[in-house]
């Protein structure tokens, strides 16, 4: 995932991080599209509006975070969005031990923002976006996860929301619609497109199925040090002594909480 976020983010000095965004979502869809080829039925119904609905959340998910990541460290921003798996977490708490979990999650991401505010507000603000959305992009990817058509759904999903934001690529700017005519362009979209959304919300569907969101949501906290470890190598962005406090605080939400798994969801399988 991050290391095509360490992708998109060389093209961002020829699209805006929206624009780059949205071209993930095409070449994301175009690949599940084509390799799932949902029947008529996901495109109906409660279905399909749940499959839009997620297919959105992720989508605002990936602008907000794209936006964020031009103004702030890969592995901070990372740190910072998990305040979405947090309150997913902590709803669905019933233990001290995840209550535990949940906060030593929160002084991590405080931690984090508090070194990064005075530098950019607007990076963190977008960050806390992007958390929101990932809030929700839980919570839907459960629904549709559960519904035994996941990844079908979540094909349906991306198309129609490649469709609606379709717009945002006016925000490429002047100098960035001959970025949108230049063959690499497209090729790097379409990977970053696989690499940060196709592999990762596949196995995601597979995982959601399997443990409850809860216990999902503290997973994600190992994100933010292989962020950190990504943007360090990829990007030489060197992380301060607080924004490794706060990583580490963050991951160690995952050695309290891992272990205490929600019951699964009793699904049918999905035949693929």
């Amino acid at each position: 995932m991050y290391i095509g976020a360490a992708l998109a983010v060389g093209l961002f000095d020829r699209l805006s991080p929206t624009a780059v965004a949205v071209l993930r979502l095409f070449g994301a869809a175009a690949v599940l599209i084509a390799w799932r080829r949902p029947g008529r039925e996901a495109w109906r119904g409660v279905r399909l509006a749940r499959a839009v609905a997620f297919g959105l959340a992720t989508a605002l998910m990936n602008i907000a975070f794209y936006e964020a990541i031009a103004r702030l460290p890969l592995g901070t921003t990372v740190a910072i969005e998990f305040c979405g798996p947090v309150a997913v977490a902590a709803a669905a708490s019933r233990r001290p031990r995840d209550v535990a979990a949940v906060l030593f999650a929160a002084v991590g991401v405080l931690l984090i923002a508090d070194v990064r505010w005075s530098g950019s507000p607007s990076g963190v603000l977008w960050a806390l976006g992007a958390a929101s959305m990932w809030a929700a992009y839980i919570v839907l990817g459960k629904r549709v996860a559960s519904g035994g058509n996941g990844l079908d759904d979540m094909a349906v999903g991306f198309v129609v929301a490649a469709v609606l934001l379709s717009p945002l690529l006016l925000t490429a700017g002047p100098g960035g619609f001959a970025a949108l005519a230049d063959p690499l362009v497209l090729v790097l979209a379409v990977g970053v497109g696989v690499l940060s959304s196709v592999v990762p919300y596949v196995l995601d569907q597979v995982v959601l199925r399997r443990v409850g969101q809860a216990r999902f949501a503290v997973l994600l906290a190992l994100l933010p040090a292989t962020a950190t470890v990504v943007g360090l190598v990829g990007l030489a962005q060197v992380p301060t002594v607080l924004e490794l406090l706060g990583i580490g605080a963050v991951v160690a939400a995952v050695a309290l909480r891992s272990r205490d798994g929600d019951v699964p969801a009793a699904v049918g399988r999905t035949g693929s």
